[in-house]
C-alpha cells in the first residue's frame, strides 16, 4: 500500500486480446434485452415508466445493475493489471465488444471509474486512463495518513484484543492474496482489511472516504511497472498482520509504529 482510439491495430485491439484473469460472462442478448425493458414502444433508453407491468419475459430491473457491477470489476483489474494504459483512450463500443455487452454498461462503469479519478471523459471518443505521478500518491498517502492513523491509535486504546482477533483471516487472506501476485487480489483484500479496521470506529462516513482515498492510491503510475514485484506485496500484506498482532497484544508503541511506516510514501 505504500505508496487517442486508435484503429485495430492499436491499443483497444490489445484491450480485446482474452484479458488474463478477467472473465465477464458474455452477456446473451443484451441489446434485445435492453429493449425488452423498454417496451417495443415504450420509454426511450434509461426511463421507466411507474406504475406499469413489465412486458412477459423481461428480465428484472436488477439485471443490468448486475452487468453494470461486472464490467466496472472487470475493469478495475484490467487497470490494476495494466491491460488498459495510462494515456491511452478506450470508447465503450470497443470494450463492449470484449465484454460481450452492449456500450451502455461499459459507460456507466467508466463514469463511475471518473468519480475514482482513474479516467476521464474525452468527448466523442471515450475514456482515456488517466496518468498519474508519484507526487499524486505522495499526497494521497499524506491524506490517509492524517485521517487513518489517529483513527487506528484511538480504537488501539479502545477495541479488545477479542475484537482484533476476529480480524485474522483478513490480515491472512491479504497475505495470500499478496503470495499469488496478482495485484488486483492483493488491492481487494487491502481494502477489505482496512475497511473492517476503520468500521470498528462506528462512523461510515468516516469509512465511505478513506475507501475512495484507498482506491484512488492503487492506480498504477505512469512509467512504472503495472504490478509491483510480489515480494514487495508480500511485505506490504505482512505489515497487517504485524499491527494486528501488536494491537492484539495491546502494544501501543509497535502499534504506533507500524501504522505510520504502513502508511509512508515511498
Amino acid at each position: 500500500m505504500k505508496q487517442g482510439t486508435q484503429g485495430p491495430a492499436g491499443p483497444e485491439a490489445a484491450a480485446l486480446r482474452p484479458p488474463g484473469r478477467v472473465r465477464v460472462p458474455p452477456q446473451p442478448g443484451a441489446a434485445e434485452a435492453e429493449r425488452g425493458r423498454a417496451g417495443a414502444a415504450g420509454p426511450a433508453r434509461g426511463e421507466h415508466t411507474h406504475g406499469e407491468p413489465p412486458a412477459p419475459g423481461t428480465r428484472p430491473l436488477i439485471q443490468r445493475s448486475s452487468v453494470r457491477g461486472q464490467i466496472l470489476d472487470a475493469l478495475r483489474t484490467a487497470l490494476l493489471a495494466g491491460e488498459l494504459k495510462p494515456g491511452e483512450v478506450y470508447s465503450a463500443p470497443v470494450l463492449g465488444e470484449r465484454f460481450g455487452v452492449s456500450a451502455t454498461p461499459v459507460r456507466e462503469a467508466m463514469q463511475q471509474l471518473a468519480l475514482e479519478g482513474a479516467v476521464e471523459v474525452v468527448p466523442n471518443r471515450g475514456f482515456r486512463v488517466l496518468e498519474r505521478s508519484g507526487r499524486e500518491l505522495a499526497e494521497l498517502a499524506e491524506v490517509r495518513a492524517l485521517i487513518e492513523v489517529p483513527v487506528m491509535l484511538r480504537l488501539a486504546r479502545t477495541v479488545p484484543a477479542a475484537r482484533w482477533a476476529e480480524l485474522r483471516p483478513l490480515a491472512e487472506a491479504t497475505v495470500r492474496a499478496a503470495s499469488a501476485g496478482c495485484r488486483a487480489d492483493y488491492a481487494e483484500a487491502d481494502r477489505a482489511f482496512h475497511r473492517a479496521v476503520l468500521a470498528l470506529a462506528g462512523n461510515d462516513q468516516l469509512v465511505r472516504i478513506a475507501e475512495d482515498l484507498h482506491r484512488r492510491s492503487q492506480w498504477p503510475l505512469v512509467g512504472l511497472p503495472a504490478a509491483p514485484g510480489r515480494a514487495d506485496l508480500v511485505a506490504d500484506a505482512h505489515e497487517h498482520t504485524a499491527l494486528l498482532d501488536a494491537l492484539i497484544a495491546g502494544d501501543a508503541d509497535v502499534v504506533r509504529a507500524l501504522v505510520e511506516d504502513h502508511f509512508a510514501p515511498t
